[in-house]
């Protein structure tokens, strides 16, 4: 793929007309969006093509794993159905003094004993005064 790149003569840019400079700069706009298209087509086909790659890379690293005697059949089942590990064993974690949360929909707020008194509002002329 060659790039070609149009170089306008400065001459006939300077002595162009309005309408032959907006011309020019709408054609050198459309070809701009065109590279970018292109662009784009080539970075998704770019992403595709190498996960695909690094799928093929996965799966040939990985193909003789279970092939490998210390994975045997008992012992990978073992793995899933055994008692599983505590992440955070309680006897590392100090007791903390834990308050239970209100239910979600009950009212937990105070009633409000004092009302607030509204400020007096102005009395407006009539719209016929």
């Amino acid at each position: 793929m060659s790039i070609s790149r149009m170089r306008p003569p400065l001459e006939y840019l300077r002595e162009a007309s309005p309408a032959s400079l907006e011309s020019f700069e709408l054609a050198r706009l459309n070809h701009a969006a065109n590279l970018r298209r292109e662009i784009g087509t080539l970075i998704d086909q770019w992403i595709k093509e190498t996960s695909e790659a690094m799928l093929a890379r996965w799966m040939l690293d990985n193909r003789r794993a279970p092939l490998d005697p210390s994975y045997l059949p008992p012992d990978i089942l073992q793995a899933f159905t055994g008692p599983a590990l505590d992440p955070a064993p309680s006897s590392l974690i100090a007791p903390a003094n834990m308050v239970s949360a209100p239910p979600r929909f009950s009212d937990s707020r105070r009633p409000i004993n004092n009302t607030v008194a509204r400020k007096p509002q102005k009395q407006r002329p009539a719209v016929g005064e």
